[in-house]
């Protein structure tokens, strides 16, 4: 089952979804690897009309190449997975969109975006800060995800919004301006301002969602994002950015009985791939 609308063949398609089912290094509830699956059967409650943009996803060529068949246990070779497919998406001339899973996913696909170009920036969308050296002695946790990006991409060439949780020494690493972190969103957004050709990395935390709007999600955190102020500043970001690759991570369908929140990421989604500039 395909996402709705992304019903190009690889070959015609500018941009290609591909699902990272993987939630082992999850510090609290598991349950993010059965979120691609679920976004692709639920987005046939959504329409692929968007009102927002006034344009639907029928007339756009994205492809879904469906989910990536991942060990479960270490994370070593689910990264290296991710990377390649990545990387293959990539050497194609195309758009990877990755579908976790926990946040740690993004690590493979940012890993081949890097290789491609070397000046890679990250804006990241997140309740936590994931800049822990290591979770419990494990540096490849879903919690140290964005530390070992920066570890890639070095000072000032990661942008974070929405951030409310994390270490004293997480919000140290912060200040002291290795990352660039703005806690209110949509004020800040519009002052950020990058080259127009330079290569963007979006990766999107679901629970930066306030819990009211997104309990679906492994590690709820108060005083989040409402859905229009998030789409406002990804629609903005789309519109004024370079973006190269995305992902959209940390959906747990089954803590939300509801099924509001998987509802929710479908509709993102859809905005999101409407938006990308490769595909107009």
């Amino acid at each position: 089952m395909n996402f709705i609308g992304a019903d190009s063949s690889y070959a015609a398609a500018k941009a290609v979804i591909f699902g990272a089912p993987y939630d082992s290094t999850t510090s609290f509830r598991p349950g993010g690897r059965f979120g691609p699956a679920a976004m692709r059967s639920e987005s046939f409650g959504i329409e692929t009309f968007s009102p927002y943009q006034d344009r639907d996803l029928e007339e756009v060529r994205v492809h879904d190449a469906g989910d990536l068949e991942l060990p479960f246990g270490a994370p070593e070779p689910v990264l290296d997975m991710i990377e390649a497919k990545a990387a293959a998406i990539f050497d194609d001339g195309k758009v990877p969109v990755l579908l976790g899973g926990e946040h740690l996913v993004t690590l493979g696909s940012v890993r081949a975006a890097v290789k491609r170009f070397p000046d890679l920036q990250i804006l990241h969308f997140d309740a936590h800060a994931d800049l822990r050296e290591d979770y419990l002695g494990n540096p490849l946790s879903h919690a140290c995800v964005l530390r070992r990006c920066y570890d890639l991409l070095g000072d000032g060439r990661i942008h974070q919004f929405g951030i409310r949780s994390g270490t004293r020494e997480e919000f140290a690493f912060m200040a002291a301006g290795h990352v660039i972190t703005e806690r209110h969103t949509c004020a800040t957004l519009k002052q950020l301002s990058l080259p127009a050709d330079v290569p963007v990395y979006l990766t999107v935390d679901m629970d930066v969602l306030d819990p009211s709007e997104f309990p679906g999600t492994g590690t709820q955190e108060a005083g989040g994002l409402r859905f229009r102020e998030l789409l406002d500043a990804l629609l903005d970001i789309f519109a004024r950015f370079n973006i190269v690759a995305f992902d959209n991570v940390e959906l747990a369908p089954s803590l939300d009985p509801s099924g509001r929140s998987t509802a929710l990421a479908c509709k993102l989604l859809r905005e999101e791939l409407l938006a990308l500039r490769i595909l107009t």
